[in-house]
């Protein structure tokens, strides 16, 4: 037969403290359920992502760079140091290519806008010049707008991509690299919606513009990548953000 329960009340449970009230509840549920209430799971945190380009690939090959080695073949070995430093240091870090593959500008603009990236960053290689040249695109700035022409989205991101340019070159120069900054037109560049920049590995040389390292000098590449890799750390901790 059913059981019956009856709760009885006395003058002194009647003066119980809210805190002692509560205890009494919540050790009623845990009896009654066999556990206590679920807690709602942390609120999951924004993914820093960063898009790393290494330019040309596949039929594209790039420039011809001295001992016989192709610009693809670089950037794609400096994209997956740069890649493994990121990771290790908490970002996200998204490649547009990690083979010989043949990619087009367009596609790569793509695959940044998709993601929505923090920072984006094109790498190139070349034989002229010394040390690392920083490129931001050459269009100047415009106020947001719900509609802009592919050509041109990055307009208006171009001051932020400037800034990114800033954090990027005080690294470098803090690790004893030779910088040089222009700004440019680049296809693929100029159609991303994020701070965007070119960087250009050129060889490493000493005064009288002998090489001491070349671009495909592996030593060299670790370098440059961990000088980048610092500066995006800067970059991250920024207020402003993107």
């Amino acid at each position: 037969m059913p059981v019956r329960l009856e709760t009885r009340f006395s003058p002194a449970a009647d003066r119980r403290t809210p805190r002692a009230c509560f205890c009494f509840a919540a050790c009623v549920l845990f009896a009654l359920s066999g556990q206590l209430p679920a807690q709602a799971p942390p609120a999951p945190q924004a993914k820093y992502i960063v898009v790393l380009d290494a330019a040309h690939g596949g039929s594209d090959t790039g420039a011809h760079l001295a001992n016989g080695q192709l610009e693809k073949t670089v950037t794609l070995a400096l994209s997956v140091k740069l890649r493994s430093l990121l990771a290790a240091r908490g970002f996200q870090v998204i490649t547009t290519r990690e083979s010989d593959a043949t990619i087009a500008p367009d596609r790569r603009a793509e695959i940044a806008n998709r993601l929505q990236p923090r920072a984006c960053l094109s790498i190139h290689a070349s034989d002229s010049g010394s040390g690392v040249h920083l490129f931001a695109s050459s269009l100047a700035p415009a106020q947001p707008q719900r509609f802009v022409p592919w050509k041109t989205v990055q307009s208006q991101w171009v001051t932020r991509s400037l800034a990114l340019t800033g954090a990027v070159n005080a690294s470098l120069q803090q690790a004893g690299l030779t910088v040089t900054l222009a700004r440019t037109a680049l296809p693929g560049l100029d159609s991303m919606a994020c701070p965007a920049i070119a960087i250009e590995l050129a060889p490493d040389r000493d005064a009288k513009l002998t090489v001491k390292s070349g671009v495909d000098d592996p030593a060299y590449q670790s370098r440059v990548a961990e000088a980048l890799a610092a500066g995006l750390l800067v970059w991250r901790s920024e207020p402003r953000q993107p």
